[in-house]
């Protein structure tokens, strides 16, 4: 029986774009409007977005994606948040915004995390979880330590998605599959624990966590205000709502240990559903995950991201080096023995040590841009591959195939390079915007419509394509991979010298003009992230 007549509602905010997708009760994508993140870089290593101009355009984007559907607001039976996990968003005591969100891609707080993830062994028992410098607490960390005006005004932390449904509902509620991925919670116990908030120094912010909820429970409805807003109509339910990596896995139908999930995106996410949690020394991270078993990570903002800075990057104006039409040409008329060039895939941060930054190494007077741009597109697939290899070691043996979604899914090339990379058979799904349709998924369940997410699975996603590994491409794969890694090895212990070099240049900069540094953060207030 078709559920075509129920409309979900998605807004999908993540580090590159946000997105608005009405998809039906049988998986039809019925219409997106997106907008550019807004980031906004003051500094060097900082990405944030004013909480004020998100609202904004979200509210634009919900109008547009309901013109573009054809519908009345009081055709939407939900509305559910997406978001990119990590970063931080807080609002005051009295529930209101008065910073600007902090982005996942940022990285200011590297060294706390270093000194952190130096002894996590401390508190992996607990959450089992790595630190990473975008994480809550290492945020929350670097706020008291840098600027503690803004950290006594925090009365609420919350994360992207939870931030943004406080938007349309006014409730104050964080979901756990978010939580947990943020070393704030107890894994075992599935709530905050105070031993996680003293391990980070911030024991006075356990107080300001707000109740934790499940994806799929109803927590609150639009209000009159943001009905008027975005023209929904006010009562609308809203749904908890899903970490992207969470919602992507859903809508990829990877509910268990049999498939990878594999996003490309502004990250490089690949995860299964386990039984088990994943142990320290893996590197692995372990999540809740919305049907109740455990979500195992491995992840860093190494994915396509690099390419759109790239192509930037060889221009003088900042304008693109080449359209996504000629990239597609450039990789259908090229193979893997065409670059002779290693690209380490680490502009937004790294998955080996969080002190490596990207470089090019090999490049030649005879290297061409074509070499130098298939080289991107093949180092991003060698950072997946490191993490995919780290999930075989917790898994102990292959999947039977992996589900990939994000902006690669654009290029059937680039699909193809990850299955002859990764030497694997990849699957793609017939919706391109996946965060929406894992939203959906979620709506789906809570307002009762289907009794599970496999039940959500098999009525609204199908399969589009399988890419099946090429022997002869994953043999010349192999070889550049086995380079890739060699290489990073012996790099290993020097990226600190790098980093202290810079540190001198910067502190060099200010001794000769004078200033303390603020003039820099000044100068690039505002600016947009390319």
């Amino acid at each position: 029986m078709s559920n075509a007549a129920k409309h979900f509602l998605t807004i999908d905010n993540g580090g590159t774009n946000t997105k608005v997708i009405i998809v039906d009760g049988d998986g039809n994508q019925l219409a997106v409007a997106s907008f550019p993140t807004d980031a906004i870089e003051r500094r060097p290593g900082f990405r944030e977005v004013n909480p004020e101009q998100m609202r904004r355009d979200i509210a634009t984007a919900v109008r547009a994606a309901l013109d573009k559907a054809g519908l009345a607001g009081d055709q939407i039976d939900g509305v559910v948040p997406v978001g990119h996990g990590k970063g931080l968003y807080v609002l005051d005591k009295d529930g209101q915004p008065f910073m600007d969100g902090i982005l996942s891609s940022d990285s200011r707080a590297v060294d706390l995390a270093n000194e952190f993830e130096g002894r996590v062994s401390e508190i992996y028992a607990l959450s089992h979880q790595h630190v990473m410098v975008m994480q809550f607490p290492v945020l929350l960390r670097w706020l008291k330590d840098n600027e503690p005006d803004n950290y006594a005004k925090i009365g609420y932390v919350l994360s992207n998605k939870d931030f943004i449904r406080h938007f349309f509902t006014g409730e104050i509620l964080e979901e756990r599959g978010d939580a947990s991925g943020n070393n704030l919670v107890n894994l075992d116990t599935g709530e905050y624990d105070a031993r996680l908030f003293d391990f980070f120094g911030i024991p006075e912010m356990l107080d300001r966590m707000p109740r934790l909820v499940n994806a799929t429970d109803q927590c609150g409805s639009v209000t009159d205000q943001t009905a008027a807003e975005t023209g929904l109509a006010a009562g609308t339910p809203v749904y908890a709502g899903l970490f992207d990596i969470d919602a992507c896995a859903i809508a990829t139908g990877v509910l268990d240990d049999s498939l990878f999930s594999i996003t490309a995106g502004t990250w490089n996410i690949n995860v299964f559903p386990s039984a088990t949690m994943a142990p320290m020394d893996g590197g692995c991270m372990n999540s809740a995950f919305p049907t109740g078993a455990t979500l195992v990570e491995a992840s860093s903002p190494t994915s396509a991201g690099n390419l759109d800075y790239v192509l930037r990057m060889l221009t003088a104006d900042g304008s693109k080096a080449a359209s996504y039409d000629e990239l597609g040409e450039m990789l259908e008329r090229t193979d893997p023995r065409t670059s002779g060039v290693i690209f380490f895939p680490f502009l937004y941060g790294s998955n080996v040590d969080l002190g490596a930054e990207g470089a090019f190494i090999g490049v030649r007077s005879s290297t061409d841009r074509d070499q130098l741009l298939r080289a991107v597109y093949e180092g991003v697939v060698f950072a997946h591959r490191h993490h995919v290899e780290q999930l075989l070691r917790v898994l102990g043996h292959s999947p039977k195939a992996i589900r990939i979604s994000g902006g690669v899914c654009n290029s059937d090339a680039w699909v193809q390079m990850f299955a002859d990379v990764l030497g694997m058979p990849v699957e793609t799904v017939a919706v391109n915007e996946l965060g929406g349709l894992g939203g959906a998924m979620c709506a789906a369940v809570g307002s009762g419509l289907y009794g599970s997410f496999q039940e959500a699975f098999d009525n609204m996603s199908k399969l589009a394509k399988r890419f099946e590994p090429n022997p002869a491409a994953k043999a010349i794969y192999d070889r550049k991979f086995e380079a890739y890694e060699r290489l990073l090895d012996s790099l290993d212990g020097g990226w600190q010298a790098l980093r202290d070099m810079q540190a001198a240049l910067l502190d060099d900069t200010d001794d000769t003009d004078g200033t303390d540094g603020t003039d820099e953060a000044d100068a690039t207030a505002g600016t947009k992230a390319r």
